[in-house]
């Protein structure tokens, strides 16, 4: 077996000793590839002096050169990730809801697999292949997925930031069998839904939300509720059957509305056309002439890289405080933020501004997180990326 020698700096193995996954082009002294293995192979990263610290992946185009798998000195081979596969569904397994039909299988770092993440969708499996090691593997990957799932179908969805920086091209094609035309119907905390799993965001569903869904489902009765950024749906049909006396779901999408309709339709929820928005939702939120009493705002990702944090952070604000102004006195805000660059503290503190400039006394009632099909690695805090506050605006 062909493998890659890195060593690291003198004083630059700390990170790796405490587990850390990721090793950065600037800790590395030196890469020996005597074999000319490239991107993809197994490395082992070693001290300056070379004591063995862990075994991972190589990426020669990523700033993160190495993606790190185990901290013994033995290979990254058939036997350990199906190990590592069994590890991640034996966990869902203790944690999903009976009659739940839809759940992250395997989240990269946070199950000890870098590179890789797996959706389900009822019997089809959906999988991202993010770096040139898994990429390599994927093969492999699936056959031990199909050994122990057994889905009807398994499709690769891979695209995204992380694999245009390994050099990576985005593919999405069928592995095994094929998606159904008209989509894949799943049952979450009693609701059906259909998810465009080839043409939706991310993997057709945001499954790091089902735990949130929830607490909307339990806040809604007799309330009028916004639902910003509302793609297919997920929060409206939760309000809806939380006994909401309105839902207004707003998204720039109209084929995102198109399918939040249907799932309404399909849960048996009457709702008027004009229940569902087409718009920019900040525009929308400045123009609106109504007062809500449970608004939801879940944007995509505003900071992809570290760069764009500090214009995140504006818009952040921006559309905090024009919902904060649409709430009257014991009203509620779910706001949430995807962006890993974002940390909960800094998202806190955006709150906080957006609060004092809307005029408004709010208080935090709970900080919320992805579901627990979504673990993190503690070693690795970079994978944490959802925050959610619930906020409360006082009444004077």
């Amino acid at each position: 077996m062909k493998i890659i020698h890195c060593y690291l700096k003198k004083n630059r193995d700390k990170s790796v000793a405490n587990r850390h996954p990721w090793v950065f082009s600037g800790a590395i002294h030196k890469i020996v590839d005597e074999d000319g293995a490239g991107a993809g192979a197994e490395v082992r990263v070693l001290t300056y002096e070379g004591k063995f610290l862990a075994r991972g992946f190589y990426s020669p185009d990523s700033q993160i050169r190495c993606r790190l798998l185990r901290w013994q000195d033995k290979p990254i081979d058939r036997a350990f990730l199906g190990k590592k596969i069994r590890q991640a569904v034996a966990l869902r397994a203790d944690f999903m809801r009976q009659g739940d039909t839809a759940w992250r299988v395997i989240n990269s770092e946070g199950d000890g697999l870098p590179g890789l993440v797996v959706d389900r969708y009822a019997d089809v499996l959906v999988v991202q292949i993010m770096t040139a090691g898994m990429e390599q593997r994927k093969e492999m990957i699936c056959e031990i997925l199909e050994n122990e799932l057994s889905p009807a179908v398994i499709y690769e969805k891979s695209d995204g930031i992380i694999r245009s920086e390994e050099g990576l091209a985005a593919h999405a094609a069928a592995l095994k069998g094929e998606l159904p035309r008209e989509g894949v119907e799943i049952s979450e905390n009693g609701l059906r839904y259909m998810v465009d799993i080839a043409g939706g965001q991310k993997t057709g569903f945001y499954l790091d939300q089902r735990d949130n869904r929830a607490l909307i489902a339990g806040l809604a009765r007799g309330k009028r509720v916004l639902n910003c950024f509302s793609y297919s749906g997920g929060f409206t049909l939760s309000a809806l059957k939380g006994g909401a006396e309105r839902v207004i779901s707003v998204d720039s999408s109209r084929s995102a509305l198109k399918l939040a309709q249907r799932n309404c339709e399909l849960n048996g929820f009457t709702c008027a056309e004009d229940d569902f928005v087409v718009t920019d939702v900040f525009q929308y939120l400045r123009d609106v002439e109504s007062s809500f009493d449970l608004i939801i705002l879940d944007p995509p990702a505003l900071a992809k890289h570290k760069r764009d944090v500090e214009s995140a952070a504006r818009a952040y604000k921006d559309v905090n405080l024009h919902a904060l102004k649409l709430l009257q006195g014991g009203g509620l805000l779910l706001s949430c933020s995807c962006s890993r660059h974002v940390s909960p503290d800094l998202f806190q503190k955006i709150l906080f501004s957006a609060a004092s400039d809307a005029g408004k006394t709010v208080r935090i009632l709970a900080e919320r997180a992805h579901a627990p099909d979504h673990p993190i690695d503690i070693y690795h805090p970079e994978s944490r990326y959802l925050h959610a506050f619930l906020l409360q605006v006082v009444e004077s």
